[in-house]
């Protein structure tokens, strides 16, 4: 051991919300015939998850 104490584990990926939800915007979009509001709307979604998620782990 080096005598440093060790790194906290690093964060979950909320990343994976925003692509998750952006894609799964698009397919429910599209079958309604609106596949960018789906988009947009699945973007804002999963960077209010992504977010949530951050906000939940960042350090105190």
């Amino acid at each position: 051991m080096n005598g440093q104490s060790p790194r906290q584990s690093p964060g979950s990926a909320g990343g994976v919300f925003i692509a998750i939800l952006a894609l799964a915007g698009v397919f429910i979009g599209g079958f309604q015939g609106q596949p960018t509001i789906g988009l947009l709307g699945g973007l804002a979604l999963g960077g209010l998850v992504a977010l949530a998620l951050w906000w939940r782990q960042r350090p105190r």
